[in-house]
């Protein structure tokens, strides 16, 4: 029972390991294109927010498929890819809530904020896409 319950828990480790390997990545895709906008394009910080938010989510998709969550028999790439898309989109809602008020409300810089807003927004994804999507690969 003891080495069930070890090999469960390394299991989950390496999961969230791969995941936060992905996520490191997205976010990296994500910073670079919301810092481009910003400072390069002269774009609204909330517009390149969501713009940058969702360029990270395909490039999340596609290694998380890859990489993370294995496909679950029981549903079809299509309805896969809808519920990944419907938690992204939660998750986009949330990350701009989170830069609103700490860019609005608390006046802290949009750079800073992105970084406050992904740690939180990271912990929603993994759980709800562990639930919703699957076990690890």
């Amino acid at each position: 029972m003891s080495s069930l319950r070890t090999h469960i828990d390394q299991t989950g480790a390496r999961r969230f390991g791969r995941f936060t390997v992905v996520g490191l990545s997205s976010l990296a895709v994500e910073y670079v294109l919301l810092i481009m906008f910003v400072e390069g394009w002269g774009m609204n910080y909330l517009l390149a927010t969501t713009t940058s938010f969702l360029a990270g989510v395909i490039v999340n998709y596609f290694l998380s498929v890859r990489y993370v969550f294995a496909h679950r028999d029981d549903i079809s790439r299509r309805r896969e890819f809808t519920i990944f898309a419907v938690l992204s989109a939660i998750g986009l809602a949330l990350n701009g809530l989170y830069m609103f008020v700490g860019v609005q409300l608390l006046n802290m810089g949009y750079q800073i904020m992105k970084v406050v807003s992904s740690f939180f927004v990271t912990w929603y994804n993994y759980f709800s896409r562990r639930r919703f999507l699957g076990s690890g690969a």
